[in-house]
């Protein structure tokens, strides 16, 4: 089944999400639609799936125009789509998840799920997904889950499967599993469109490939287009993908965590005895798949979460829990997961935002005042350096792209004393320049003699930037390896699975 889009426009107040997009999807292709967050791919299925309504634009599929204005009717037109996060129930069996919103009742009144039972094990047995219908959703591994999504799609009868950043919770396994089934499905009929920031994965599944930037096509490509050409047009211009590094250089330990525990406020562990040190002049890379306690331990390093035991030692220095203040006097730098929420006041200016952790230290205040003058004068001189594109310092925050929030959040956590940057998903969100420049920066970092503690769950950026890998899974520190350990290694760890050849390092 085909799928064509015209002049798809969407706005968000002032913001262009979408502006005109054209894209036309084959009978039985892999359409990768390819750009960053924030590039307006989500936004476009969403209206193809009939979660948005468009402020213009047409929908057609195999040459007949539709008008979407819900999942019903969607699906009704052939239509599914696996989103980025599942939109399933944990405590529900499969097969009551698949049958949501078209519930049967038998003779009894009882909930029919037979039928369900009997297309999931077809469906499963021709896609080998090997999914248990009666299983409780929660107690499946994320890539299991991810099956479900798209057993529910085929079971209404898709033929063309919309898969939102499909690989963004899944191990190196789950990751390749998956693309070998959509490349079942294309050859079964089934036409898919694949959204992504992954060049990797898409030169490998789709055969045809969309980019979009700022809310529009930019170009289109084969998949035998290189990365640093798809990465161009992503862009706007030339980019260099490899990360130079030279040999590292260790010193001493800086950052000593012993026995580390962090507890929610339930009282659930949600990282357990975990212990590792950081040495000058090293990348020490956190990897796991998201949501297995990576987010925990970094905020319990820099003193946000208050339920913790063990030790933390920086540099000799005792850091407690809730002494945010003690860990950035003591050389801590910390780039939060999200810039938005802990790395920045949005309502602040870009200068402001540079003196968060130093306003109440000279030469910025003079007693319980602040000398505007010089605050504005360092802010200029930081811009420059970590090159801040904005029109002046006195600019707010929130006018800034997500690239120049993160080059202000690393402006001022580096531009001070430092002895370890905590650099929680760096690259989140931004575009391929400010990725290279982020890496630029925590390469420097590391080549002048400071530690590195960089927690990612983009496996490519972990190999390219560390010199021992730590892996996390439910909440424990499982393996520390060494750089050069291979992906299936890593995968086999972020899933769990610890061998004799994946040792602590």
């Amino acid at each position: 089944m085909s799928l064509e889009l015209k002049g798809i426009t969407k706005s968000f107040g002032s913001l262009v999400a979408n502006d005109g997009i054209d894209l036309a999807v084959g009978d039985g292709e892999i359409h990768a639609i390819l750009g960053e967050n924030g590039a307006g791919k989500s936004t476009l299925m969403n209206i193809v799936y009939g979660l948005l309504s468009p402020d213009s634009g047409t929908i057609s599929v195999d040459g007949k125009l539709l008008e979407i204005k819900s999942p019903s009717d969607a699906l009704a037109a052939g239509i599914g789509m696996v989103h980025q996060h599942f939109m399933l129930v944990p405590v529900f069996t499969v097969a009551e998840n698949i049958v949501l919103g078209h519930e049967k009742s038998n003779r009894l009144g009882l909930l029919e799920l037979e039928t369900a039972r009997i297309e999931i094990e077809r469906v499963s047995k021709e896609f080998n997904f090997d999914v248990d219908p009666d299983a409780i959703v929660e107690t499946l591994p994320v890539g299991i889950q991810q099956r479900v999504e798209i057993i529910r799609a085929l079971i209404y009868d898709a033929k063309v499967l919309i898969l939102d950043e499909p690989t963004a919770v899944l191990t190196p396994q789950e990751t390749d599993e998956l693309l070998r089934n959509m490349k079942k499905l294309r050859d079964k009929g089934t036409s898919i469109v694949f959204i992504t920031h992954k060049l990797r994965e898409v030169q490998e599944a789709a055969d045809k490939i969309t980019v979009i930037r700022r809310g529009k096509v930019v170009g289109t490509a084969l998949p035998t287009a290189t990365q640093e050409e798809l990465a161009s047009l992503m862009v706007g211009r030339p980019i260099s993908l490899e990360v130079e590094k030279g040999p590292a250089k260790f010193g001493a330990p800086i950052l000593k965590v012993s026995k580390l525990n962090v507890f929610d406020t339930t009282g659930r562990r949600l990282v357990k005895d975990v212990s590792f040190e950081v040495k000058a002049g090293e990348i020490l890379a956190v990897a796991g798949v998201q949501g297995n306690g990576q987010s925990e331990l970094a905020e319990a390093l820099i003193g946000l979460q208050h339920h913790v035991t063990g030790e933390i030692f920086l540099d000799g220095t005792h850091i407690k829990p809730g002494g945010v203040r003690e860990a950035l006097r003591a050389g801590m730098a910390f780039v939060p997961e999200s810039r938005e929420l802990d790395g920045l006041i949005a309502s602040f200016t870009i200068a402001e935002n540079l003196i968060l952790d130093l306003h109440d230290l000279p030469p910025f205040a003079k007693g319980i005042s602040l000398d505007p003058k010089i605050v504005a004068d360092q802010a200029e001189i930081r811009v420059k350096e970590f090159d801040v594109r904005a029109q002046s310092v006195q600019d707010h925050a929130s006018s800034l792209s997500g690239g120049n929030k993160q080059k202000v959040v690393l402006a001022r956590e580096l531009s001070r004393p430092v002895k370890i940057l905590v650099a929680s998903q760096p690259t989140r969100g931004l575009d391929v320049g400010s990725i290279e420049f982020v890496h630029e920066r925590i390469i420097a970092e590391r080549d002048s003699g400071r530690a590195v503690l960089l927690f990612s769950t983009e496996l490519d950026e972990v190999v390219s930037l560390a010199d021992r890998i730590a892996v996390m899974f439910s909440g424990e520190i499982i393996a520390i390896v060494p750089a050069d350990t291979s992906r299936e290694k890593l995968g086999l760890l972020m899933a769990g699975i610890n061998n004799e050849n994946a040792k602590s390092a």
